[in-house]
């Protein structure tokens, strides 16, 4: 059986002899930032609390309500659609927003958790200015808020796999303009409902539902 390593290095191989196998590729090589790069210039958000000090049982995996946010951003960079994923069970909430403005990020990511608050422990973002309302979002929604490290992606790992998922529903370069909201609403359906490999093949929603029995099974005894 060939590896999955030697699949991809095959694939890279081709790439540098101009070839296209790597164009199927769910994620398609993207770059990121050398963690070793000195200068950040998105800014200093107020009062952040680094990941370094989140609650070691958010690493487990085993609860509901540790979440992660992003954005996903549109065609010349004038939408965006937050994206807010539960670590553990993989449940997915998104809504597109008119700009990347702080205060109207906030607003948005409020709305989102409204029914999730009574179940919610935790967020974790990146350092983007976006986030600058994150006292707001905390206060709001009953939650603690951490920031990951500066471009170390894999410290959100789930979002940056979810948001992979819904490029395959919205490319890149795609106008958010055309987007809908019931359009949305629908990849947010499928998502949830669509069994997951790391799952064992169960569904976000399946997870979800098992976790929170688990949890008020846990109350009662």
């Amino acid at each position: 059986m060939v590896s999955v390593e030697r699949l991809y290095q095959h694939i890279w191989h081709d790439k540098k002899a101009s070839g296209t196998l790597y164009t199927h590729l769910r994620r398609q090589g993207r770059k990121y930032r050398n963690r070793g790069a000195s200068k950040d210039n998105r800014g200093i958000i107020k009062n952040r609390i680094s990941i370094e000090q989140r609650p070691l049982e958010v690493e487990k995996r085993e609860r509901f309500g540790d979440l992660e946010v992003d954005l996903i951003i549109g065609k010349n960079h004038e939408q965006a659609i937050v994206t807010i994923n539960d670590r553990a069970s993989g449940m997915l909430k998104m809504k597109k927003t008119p700009s990347k403005q702080a205060k109207v990020v906030q607003e948005t990511i409020t709305e989102l958790l409204e029914d999730w608050v009574p179940y919610i422990f935790t967020m974790t973002s990146d350092n983007g200015k976006e986030f600058a309302e994150h006292q707001s979002v905390a206060e709001k929604s009953f939650i603690d808020y951490y920031f990951a490290h500066p471009y170390h992606s894999w410290e959100r790992g789930a979002n940056e796999n979810l948001n992979g998922l819904i490029r395959q529903y919205i490319p890149k370069n795609t106008d958010f303009k055309t987007l809908s909201a019931q359009y949305i609403k629908e990849i947010e359906t499928k998502l949830n409902n669509r069994p997951r490999k790391r799952l064992n093949f169960e569904t976000p929603i399946f997870e979800m539902e098992k976790l929170l029995f688990n949890r008020k099974v846990a109350f009662m005894t």
